[in-house]
């Protein structure tokens, strides 16, 4: 049975609720389109699906400022292992460009996860390009998701390798399970590759990895995704992403067990 009013009161400083309405799907569905810039069809969300997600296991999240606008949105499914194992996919979130950096996404994410446990799921597991590491700091460092795998072209087309994370609902926080060594002084000349030290190894990658032309960003992206997948098949997970100046970020890989 859908959970409608789980999250009302879930995010922090922004009014985080499970949307219901038509309208509330369409425009969640616009704010989508708008923030990833799509534009073709194919990429378009339905507001159908989106209802049925909202009664069957999933969540649609809206984030609305002070005068009842939505400004950021999440949406997710509920997944399943083939072992029978469950957990919340969680899909995307989009925040309007204007309020990115406020703490919205967030926000959202804890609003997913109330919506999530209120299904009876425990973990949450979403992707992101391992090229974005403002991404991979919020997710790894901010919420306490671990990176669990490499996925190359997850989405069946070139230059959509995506990191598999996951986030344990139930965990303490980051800050109380959490410590990482200071990285060493990595450079572009270690991007893609791993440095190891007593504890793990660093995963360095670009700060800015838009700055990158065509060409470098595909060797990239071929010596990162050989990397990731022996740090996989090692059986380390990723703790954490550390900026280490404006031209270099490291991912932190250590021994363990991957979230189910």
């Amino acid at each position: 049975m859908p959970h409608s009013s789980v999250a009302a009161d879930a995010g922090i400083g922004y009014g985080c609720r499970e949307l219901t309405q038509y309208i509330e799907f369409r425009d969640a569905a616009a704010l989508y389109a708008r923030v990833f810039r799509y534009t073709e069809s194919e990429y378009a969300l339905n507001t159908n699906l989106l209802t049925a997600l909202t009664r069957n296991g999933g969540s649609a999240i809206g984030a609305f400022d002070d005068d009842g606008t939505l400004i950021g949105f999440a949406y997710g499914f509920a997944g399943c292992e083939t072992d029978g194992s469950v957990f919340h996919y969680s899909q995307a979130a989009a925040v309007d460009p204007e309020h990115q950096g406020r703490g919205v996404g967030q926000a959202l994410k804890l609003a997913q996860r109330t919506v999530a446990l209120g299904w009876g799921q425990r973990i949450m597991r979403w992707t992101f390009d391992p090229l974005l590491s403002r991404n991979a700091h919020f997710n790894l460092n901010a919420l306490g998701a671990v990176g669990i795998a490499f996925e190359p072209d997850y989405y069946a087309r070139p230059d959509t390798d995506r990191l598999v994370v996951a986030w344990d609902l139930c965990a303490e926080t980051p800050a109380v399970r959490r410590a990482v060594p200071p990285p060493p002084a990595l450079g572009r000349r270690d991007w893609g590759r791993a440095v190891a030290d007593d504890g793990g190894r660093w995963i360095a990658v670009p700060a800015r990895p838009d700055d990158l032309a065509a060409d470098d960003r595909a060797i990239l992206r071929r010596d990162l995704a050989r990397t990731m997948t022996d740090a996989f098949q090692r059986g380390e997970i990723l703790v954490a992403a550390v900026r280490l100046d404006e031209q270099t970020a490291v991912y932190r890989a250590t021994p363990g067990e991957g979230t189910a």
